[in-house]
């Protein structure tokens, strides 16, 4: 279905497609709104979306404009984007849209008027830096939106924090701590038990990267096998690696050729591993 105002796409480039077992995965290299317009509506079960902010970060040398939009600008892109991701998420399949709070604000209203949302979920990713006026900022805004009742929802559960120097729970958890350490913990909507990768030996550009827990957590929570999962700002792939070990269908895409060649990498990587042929 195509909206009022969008303007003609030009069919993407495949960089790479792959054969996973009996899944199938397409990587794009491709601008987001070419490759979302060139896909059949309900087509996808689980999006994703970490778009740029809008910061006036360098992604690309070629494209030195993808985060430097004027704000309003700006905004109406983003609509434009999650209007037909709407119309490509299926019946009771899950919307995920990563930014800043923000942002999470004036997008996710917009999304509220065709979808459901389930949850707010607070990113702690602490970095010390202050911003101007305004207190200090500690967590992103991951909001998870759904269309009408979820066919799929998991509750996942993780490890209690534990004391660097004795190795036992932080808390006592009211006398439940045998079954907290036996059965962990429900999984709350705030997460602050993740960090920002930032380490060389681990971190495959120079721009942000999302801890590949993060992306676990989403698939699982809204994820199946032989779903369909789509992310079209796939950055480092670190959402397609989720969706992947999760045995699902993935359509992925990036604007830069530096990302795919690392998506690539990464996914040939996994298949050596498990043995896999592509």
């Amino acid at each position: 279905m195509e909206r009022e105002g969008t303007s003609a796409i030009k069919p993407p480039a495949i960089y790479r497609e792959y054969s996973i077992e009996d899944h199938f995965g397409r990587l794009y290299l491709a601008d987001v709104c070419d490759l979302l317009g060139s896909l059949d509506d309900e087509s996808a079960d689980l999006i994703f979306l970490d778009p740029p902010f809008n910061l006036g970060k360098s992604y690309s040398e070629d494209n030195p404009k993808i985060d430097r939009r004027d704000p309003k600008d700006y905004e109406l892109w983003m609509k434009s984007i999650l209007d037909k991701c709407v119309d490509l998420l299926s019946p009771g399949g899950a919307l995920y849209l990563y930014h800043l709070p923000e942002w999470g604000i004036r997008l996710g209203s917009h999304l509220d008027k065709e979808l459901v949302l389930r949850h707010w979920i607070a990113i702690s990713m602490k970095n010390g830096f202050v911003r101007g006026d305004y207190l200090y900022p500690a967590h992103y805004a991951l909001l998870y939106f759904t269309k009408g009742n979820p066919d799929t929802f998991n509750r996942p559960r993780i490890d209690p924090a534990l004391c660097r120097k004795c190795g036992n729970t932080i808390k006592d958890y009211g006398g439940y701590k045998s079954i907290i350490e036996d059965k962990g913990l429900n999984l709350s909507d705030f997460w602050e038990d993740l960090s920002p990768v930032r380490h060389s030996n681990r971190k495959l550009r120079s721009q942000n990267q999302l801890p590949l827990t993060m992306l676990q957590r989403v698939v699982e929570i809204s994820g199946m096998q032989n779903m369909t999962f789509l992310d079209p700002f796939a950055g480092t792939g670190t959402g397609v690696v989720a969706a992947v070990q999760r045995g699902m269908n993935f359509i992925a895409g990036d604007i830069v050729e530096a990302n795919c060649q690392i998506i690539d990498r990464r996914l040939r990587d996994f298949l050596t591993e498990q043995g896999d042929n592509s």
